[in-house]
């Protein structure tokens, strides 16, 4: 076994215009790095599929997702808020990227991979269950896990590390005793939406801007572990948000390569104990290329070590 990597053309085809954050250069990004450090061959390379409507309505409302599908133009751009836009090519990359979550999803449970991560845009976790925003338009990472809950996974983890609130993914799986939803985040920041900590459920963990390295992994080993130890998920999923970089311009927290490397032992460590190794990691932010670059590729290279 290894480690999974999934991704799609179509996910970089969608570009919300010049200047934009969200850009295609992103997955080019964390493909020159992979290549340049050796891990690229190490892979398996698989395809995106689409999600089905079946997928996308176990997290998301019928209306909503008929609200995404009508609203893709066919040309010109669509506003779904000031900096959310739809292109022709927005729907085909938001369906891959959530398909690349079921498809990882498969892979994981059945064995032929020990782990993955989907490099994948739009990202997702801003995605609430009837409101897309945030550059998101349905949620990946939570159409990844109630796929795997749907496939006889008692209890999932989803560990959110972008800088922003994973505000989608904790209004999806908040009446949801099966999932725990740990994100850590700038705050006060986008998008002003964190409700308090629910033991067992929901662990909101704020940073204040200027937070580094050692706040940050205190916080970690005081909110996220304990709370693994006591939920002991049988699959974990991973938000994978590479804005809380000190080099990221979205974000004001301090993090550094070395970071993204140890939280990510922690999850896999954490994934040795409880589930058989079983993690699926999904792109969410994380907006200077060099520094997207290295983390993802630091974050990878511990995936295929686990």
């Amino acid at each position: 076994m290894s480690t999974a990597f999934l991704t799609h053309p179509a996910c970089a085809a969608h570009d919300m215009g010049p200047g934009h954050p969200e850009s295609p250069a992103r997955l080019a990004a964390i493909r020159d790095a992979l290549l340049a450090r050796g891990l690229l061959d190490f892979l398996q390379h698989h395809e995106a599929p689409r999600a089905t409507r079946a997928q996308l309505e176990r997290v998301h409302g019928a209306g909503h997702v008929d609200y995404i599908f009508a609203t893709a133009p066919s040309s010109g751009v669509e506003f779904i808020d000031g900096d959310t836009i739809m292109t022709p090519d927005t729907l085909e990359a938001a369906l891959r990227a959530a398909g690349a979550l079921v498809r990882a999803t498969d892979l994981v449970l059945s064995g032929q991979a020990r782990n993955a991560f989907c490099s994948v845009r739009p990202p997702g976790h801003h995605a609430e269950r009837n409101t897309a925003m945030g550059f998101c338009f349905f949620n990946n990472v939570a159409v990844g896990a109630a796929h795997a809950l749907a496939g006889g996974v008692a209890r999932v983890a989803v560990l959110d590390f972008d800088v922003h609130h994973g505000n989608g993914t904790e209004d999806i799986f908040s009446g949801d005793e099966r999932v725990l939803v740990c994100s850590s985040f700038q705050h006060p920041f986008y998008p002003y939406r964190a409700r308090d900590t629910v033991p067992g459920r929901r662990v909101n963990t704020p940073l204040a801007a200027g937070t580094g390295s050692a706040g940050f992994r205190a916080a970690i080993e005081r909110d996220w572990l304990p709370a693994l130890d006591a939920f002991r998920p049988g699959m974990i999923f991973v938000s994978a948000g590479f804005d809380a970089h000190r080099d990221d311009p979205l974000g004001g927290l301090r993090l550094d390569d070395a970071d993204y490397e140890w939280l990510t032992r922690q999850i896999t460590a954490a994934a040795a104990r409880y589930c058989e190794g079983r993690v699926v990691s999904a792109l969410e932010g994380g907006y200077d290329l060099h520094a997207l670059g290295r983390a993802v590729a630091a974050h990878v290279r511990v995936l295929l070590d686990a």
